[in-house]
């Protein structure tokens, strides 16, 4: 395994939560900007990789089922979530109240998101899933941030959720080489689920990160680059 994959996913997350004691004024356009990038290059991702590798195997027959999972199983999540891991900022009244349900449905969804890492051979997923996860741990540093926490305990929870990715990324590695629990037989199945979370993720972030759904220029050019990135890693030599 890779030191480096890990550390990326964790500092990714880590400093975009960090930053909300950095930014003072309103962000949310560049926000959004990086938004489309990553959705529109984690989806890209999502089509050119992980959904070719999945069919790949004998079982690929069921594939299907497991995408469909996966996408039920993020909306069930985001009824917890409110809509975090796609950098949604909420207000929140109750003065110190901690969000377990923001918290636990994050870091779940952060944990799976790392999984498919364990098949990224030639690593563009991983930066798909780190620049997707600044803004979520932006958007979560600021619910805690209202909700009245010290500053130490607002970098302690972030920390906790830019440990998950890197986390499932270790846990999958295991469970594909067979040496945590031998059931390499299952790892297809378990894609299947990430993939219809990353379908789910991505076309979210592309619809819902511009008002009345509208693309405007900026947008566009995100949207493209990110497609564009995704397709040069796709037909490099070696691929």
């Amino acid at each position: 395994m890779e030191i480096w994959k890990l550390l990326v996913l964790f500092f990714c997350a880590f400093f975009g939560g960090s930053a909300i004691f950095l930014v003072k004024s309103d962000k949310s356009e560049l926000l959004k900007l990086i938004l489309s990038f990553s959705g529109a290059y984690l989806f890209a991702i999502t089509v050119l990789h992980l959904i070719p590798d999945a069919y790949s195997g004998s079982d690929a027959h069921e594939i299907g089922i497991f995408i469909l999972i996966g996408f039920l199983l993020q909306v069930f999540l985001e009824k917890f979530s409110e809509g975090v891991e796609h950098g949604h900022i909420h207000k929140h009244d109750h003065s110190h109240a901690f969000p377990y349900g923001i918290m636990i449905s994050l870091c779940l969804h952060a944990f799976l998101e790392g999984m498919p890492l364990a098949k990224d051979q030639h690593n563009e997923l991983i930066f798909g899933i780190a620049l997707h996860h600044i803004p979520a741990a932006f958007a979560l540093a600021s619910i805690l941030m209202q909700s009245h926490f010290k500053p130490a305990g607002i970098l302690f929870y972030i920390a906790v959720f830019a440990i998950m990715a890197p986390l499932g990324f270790y846990v999958s590695t295991g469970l594909s080489n067979g040496t945590i629990g031998g059931v390499e037989a299952y790892f297809n199945k378990m894609m299947g689920v990430v993939i219809g979370i990353f379908l789910h993720i991505s076309t979210t972030i592309l619809f819902e990160s511009s008002v009345d759904h509208k693309i405007n220029n900026k947008k566009m050019i995100a949207v493209l680059l990110g497609t564009a990135i995704a397709l040069i890693g796709f037909f490099a030599p070696g691929h």
